[in-house]
């Protein structure tokens, strides 16, 4: 009997048009980017057929050749992996395991938290001059001050989710209803910049006539290229993103000795496995500190 092929591009194609459809947006980007990506290795011709173990290390190699982490290559594996067993159960690809020696866990990853006394500073920035920085500075620290809520969810607020002194929002990654009591410092940031014309809370997606999830990714690419230029003028060693906020507020809340069961309601983490992956360099830096205070009582 023939066997099936198909050129993986085809195949992927398929792959996102069913996500998509399915409302699954940011996981089609992330195939999409993804299939982007083994095309510039092995070219448009490539099929799940040639994805033997030897193409799968080569392409690995390639990835680290261009200066990504290996958590990023294992995202772009776990990716293809996924893919490749797809094209197993539809006939298009032998049932093999070509990932079998390239990396596909996770790595510790570096901290990304910044300590109380830096989120001070940037909360006590004087940028007047220049509205670009002081915008992203005021979402950056509307996210903080919202136990980390993420970029994403900041920007589908709509006013509507605002009652009294309740914030109440779904998480666009796992669709767990979170409650927020609204706090002053919250309001003073809406009041600097006004909700959009299109009903959401922060002037992040400001059209009605344009793709919603187009001007947000629009918008954080320009705050974090704000946040950088923030990171170098208070002379920081790691630039801040949007991101640093959620996990800094993480961070700091396990200073206080705020139990992880807490933090992880705060966060809207499904499990606490995942909040102590958040906090796993802090915890480090405390056992140093322990050690350090051990050693000199000798």
């Amino acid at each position: 009997m023939k066997k099936k092929t198909t050129l993986f591009t085809t195949f992927m194609e398929s792959l996102v048009r069913t996500l998509e459809r399915n409302g699954k947006m940011r996981t089609a980007e992330t195939y999409r980017c993804a299939c982007n990506s083994i095309v510039r290795y092995g070219g448009s011709s490539i099929t799940l057929r040639n994805m033997t173990p030897a193409f799968i290390e080569g392409y690995e190699n390639w990835l680290l050749g261009t200066g990504l982490s290996r958590n990023t290559t294992s995202f772009y594996m776990r990716i293809l992996r996924a893919v490749y067993n797809r094209g197993i159960d539809q006939g298009y690809a032998p049932a093999a395991d070509p990932f079998r020696h390239v990396y596909t866990g996770v790595d510790k990853t570096v901290k990304r938290a910044v300590p109380l006394h830096i989120i001070r500073k940037i909360k006590m920035m004087d940028l007047s001059d220049r509205p670009d920085l002081a915008f992203a500075r005021d979402l950056f620290m509307f996210s903080f001050y919202t136990r980390g809520m993420s970029f994403v969810d900041m920007a589908y607020l709509r006013r509507s989710d605002l009652a009294g002194h309740v914030l109440t929002y779904s998480r666009s990654k796992t669709g767990q209803r979170l409650a927020i009591h609204w706090e002053p410092c919250m309001q003073d940031i809406v009041d600097r910049w006004p909700s959009s014309p299109a009903g959401y809370l922060l002037p992040i997606v400001r059209r009605t006539d344009k793709d919603a999830r187009h001007q947000y990714k629009s918008c954080i690419f320009k705050v974090n290229k704000s946040l950088r230029e923030i990171s170098e003028r208070l002379e920081l060693s790691h630039p801040l993103t949007t991101y640093v906020a959620r996990h800094s507020w993480a961070s700091i809340a396990y200073a206080r000795n705020i139990p992880v069961s807490v933090i992880a309601e705060g966060m809207g983490h499904d499990s606490e496995r995942t909040t102590r992956i958040y906090l796993a360099s802090l915890s480090n830096a405390r056992v140093d500190r322990a050690n350090s205070k051990i050693i000199g009582l000798l």
